[in-house]
C-alpha cells in the first residue's frame, strides 16, 4: 500500500473521528489524542504483538472483497493509523489507537464512528437517535468482530442481551413465558437494536400489537364483536416476556377482568347460596374463570357474540 493511499485515508479517518468527538475530548480533554501516521507493513506490523488467528476467519478479513476493511488500510482501517503507535511500542510508551470494548478510553460515540462508516445502512439506518445510540451503547459491547462465532447471531444473542436487561434474563425464566430460553426465538426477532419503529422499546414494528402479530395473525382481526383492550395494546393483559400466570397473563382471572369490569350482580363475586359458607368462590370461577363463559376474550365474529360468548 502506497504512502499517499495511506495519507488519504488516514485524513478521512480522522476527519470523520473528529465529527464524532464531542467538544471537551477535541480540546485534548478526557479522551486520548490519536496518532496519525500509519504503519508501513499494515496488519504485518500489527500481528508482531497482536495475536488475532479468529479475525482471518471472518467477513471483515477478505482481502479479495474490496468492500472490507482488510482489502484497504487492513487493521488501521478500524482502529486508525498505528505507525507512531508501533515505533512507540519499542519504548514501552505506544501512542493510543482506537481500541473497543468494556475496556476501551474511548468514548462509545468514537468506537461506533468507526462501525458507521460502514454499517449505516439498512437495518441501522435509524441507529440515530435510537435508546441504544442515547445510551451510549458500543457496537462492541454487543459484537465480537474478532471472533469467528458472532454470538449475537446465533441462538446465545439472549445470553449477550441479558448482560445489561437483567429484568428480561428472570421473566425468561418464569413458567409461562416466550420461548427465548429454548432458542426458539430471539430478542431481534421483536426488537430491533439498532432502532426501528415508533412504537418505542425499540420494536421490530410500528406498534406493539403489530409485532406481536407477527406470530399470533389469528389474533389481529378485524372481527365484529371487539374486545377493547386487544385493539389497543396486548401487554394491558399480557406480559411480554415472561409470567407466573398461563397464558403470560399480568394476573389471573377474575382479578385480570376486574380492572375494567364491575363483579357487582355477576356470578364473579362470592358465591353465598344457603347451605354453603360464606366466601366460597362462585363454581362459575373454577378452571377458566371468566373465559368459562367468555371464551372469545380476543374478539367473535359470531352475531351473537356481543358478550364475547360464542
Amino acid at each position: 500500500m502506497n504512502n499517499n493511499y495511506r495519507r488519504l485515508t488516514a485524513a478521512i479517518f480522522l476527519t470523520g473521528l473528529a465529527m464524532a468527538l464531542p467538544a471537551a475530548a477535541q480540546q485534548g480533554k478526557g479522551e486520548p489524542v490519536l496518532a496519525s501516521e500509519y504503519s508501513e507493513k499494515g496488519a504485518d506490523t500489527c500481528l508482531m504483538c497482536h495475536s488475532a488467528d479468529d479475525i482471518f476467519k471472518t467477513k471483515h478479513v477478505q482481502r479479495a472483497d474490496p468492500r472490507t476493511p482488510f482489502a484497504g488500510a487492513q487493521c488501521e482501517a478500524c482502529h486508525g493509523p498505528g505507525g507512531e503507535h508501533a515505533k512507540g511500542m519499542a519504548e514501552g510508551k505506544p501512542a493510543p489507537i482506537v481500541n473497543f470494548g468494556a475496556k476501551s478510553k474511548h468514548s462509545a460515540a468514537v468506537q461506533n464512528k468507526a462501525c458507521l462508516s460502514c454499517h449505516e445502512r439498512d437495518s441501522r439506518i435509524a441507529w440515530k437517535g435510537s435508546e441504544h445510540e442515547v445510551g451510549e451503547v458500543a457496537c462492541a459491547s454487543c459484537h465480537k468482530i474478532h471472533a469467528t462465532r458472532n454470538p449475537v447471531f446465533t441462538k446465545d444473542q439472549a445470553e449477550v442481551c441479558y448482560a445489561c436487561h437483567i429484568r428480561q434474563r428472570t421473566d425468561f425464566n418464569k413458567p409461562y413465558a416466550h420461548p427465548v430460553r429454548y432458542g426458539t426465538i430471539r430478542c431481534s426477532d421483536c426488537h430491533s437494536p439498532h432502532g426501528a419503529g415508533t412504537g418505542g422499546k425499540m420494536l421490530a414494528k410500528q406498534s406493539l400489537n403489530q409485532t406481536c402479530y407477527s406470530c399470533h395473525a389469528e389474533k389481529r382481526g378485524p372481527v365484529l364483536w371487539e374486545h377493547a383492550p386487544v385493539s389497543e395494546d396486548c401487554s394491558l393483559c399480557h406480559a411480554p416476556h415472561g409470567s407466573v400466570h398461563m397464558a403470560l397473563l399480568k394476573k389471573p382471572a377474575p382479578l385480570l377482568c376486574q380492572q375494567c369490569h364491575s363483579p357487582a350482580g355477576h356470578p364473579s363475586v362470592a358465591y353465598t347460596a344457603q347451605g354453603l359458607p360464606s366466601g366460597t368462590p362462585s363454581g362459575f370461577l373454577l378452571a377458566g374463570s371468566c373465559a368459562n363463559c367468555h371464551t372469545q376474550v380476543h374478539g367473535s365474529n359470531h352475531p351473537s357474540g356481543a358478550r364475547l360468548m360464542r
